[in-house]
């Protein structure tokens, strides 16, 4: 094997990259060894081109992998995209099968770091620490519109039971709650615990609180719609650490105005790419739904940080070069979770 056909196999193009992502993969590259490559712009048919002597390319969820950017990985010899994220709906599975590139993820990486940002937002949203953040500051030391709930003895209705909502369900059984939820998978550990799992739209109906924590498909895409809204009760709070495809940004804007919605909180939403990761702070933002989002005093919108510890980012870059490794040695995963094709 030639100096070039192995410096070629351990190269790995990187895109969607931000400093704390070069931080991270380098400080765990040590071990190793693979030559790694760093783009900031994101991935798309327009900046394939970008990618020089690489077999892998690493991808974050907002990178574009559809048949036409597979297609162009194809020629370049790309042989395993890897994404440093547990969804994987922006990849064209079907494609990378047909052109022959294995597809690996983290399926795994720090649950609670997830969960805790639900909570995070859940309480942020109810006591309103935000708002009594900005309020102290300048002096003013009054509770006039602060007033909030006790989460003990509240209904949350947990909608994807995996890593996560399994976390996030023993978070909100530490508060007092009584925990609902729906999976078509149902877990005998969370029924242990308390949980009941119910239909969906019992959840929809007896819900106080709504927290979404299943993956973006064919089923769940627009699983907050005006039909489902109009199941819940009153001043519903909804949660969403998943992916901004699974709420309607209409019907919840309307949901917000007409009042049924109380509490929106929202870490990831659907046309993201356009925004997230960047800072426009000077910038003339286009999005008009984001702007209506963000005008209601009673929607908190992070940027897509519910995954940003420190022990998911570690877990994110030893996972990810370790698939590829193993990929590379013996064309499989051992965790056949991680392998998606």
């Amino acid at each position: 094997m030639s100096l070039n056909t192995v410096l070629h196999k351990n190269k790995i193009a990187f895109f969607s990259t931000q400093p704390y992502d070069k931080e991270f993969f380098n400080k765990y590259n040590a071990d190793f060894g693979f030559e790694l490559d760093f783009f900031e712009t994101q991935l798309n048919p327009q900046t394939v081109i970008l990618i020089e002597n690489a077999e892998i390319v690493c991808v974050f969820v907002n990178d574009i992998v559809n048949e036409t950017v597979i297609k162009q990985l194809a020629e370049k010899n790309v042989k395993i995209i890897a994404l440093r994220c547990a969804g994987f709906n922006n990849v064209d599975l079907e494609a990378a099968k047909n052109h022959g590139i294995k597809v690996c993820r983290v399926p795994a990486y720090s649950p609670q770091a997830v969960a805790e940002h639900a909570m995070a937002m859940i309480l942020t949203l109810n006591r309103k620490t935000h708002k009594a953040y900005n309020r102290v500051r300048e002096q003013n030391f009054s509770l006039n519109g602060l007033l909030g709930f006790d989460l003990f003895g509240k209904t949350i209705g947990i909608i994807g039971t995996g890593n996560i909502g399994k976390a996030f369900s023993k978070i909100a059984l530490g508060f007092g709650c009584k925990v609902l939820a729906y999976d078509i998978v149902e877990s005998d550990e969370m029924k242990n615990d308390g949980v009941s799992f119910v239909g969906l739209e019992e959840i929809f109906k007896t819900s106080d609180i709504i927290s979404l924590h299943c993956p973006l498909n064919d089923q769940t895409k627009h699983i907050i719609n005006k039909t489902s809204l109009s199941f819940m009760k009153q001043s519903v709070m909804i949660i969403n650490t998943s992916r901004g495809g699974l709420i309607e940004t209409a019907s919840v804007i309307e949901g917000l105005k007409e009042g049924k919605i109380g509490y929106l909180g929202i870490d990831v939403y659907e046309q993201e790419e356009k925004l997230f990761f960047r800072d426009l702070s000077a910038d003339i933002i286009q999005d008009d739904a984001i702007q209506r989002l963000m005008s209601f005093p009673n929607v908190l919108v992070t940027a897509h940080q519910a995954f940003f510890t420190n022990e998911a980012l570690t877990q994110i870059a030893l996972v990810t070069f370790n698939n590829i490794k193993s990929l590379l040695a013996k064309n499989d995963i051992e965790n056949k979770a991680a392998l998606l094709v």
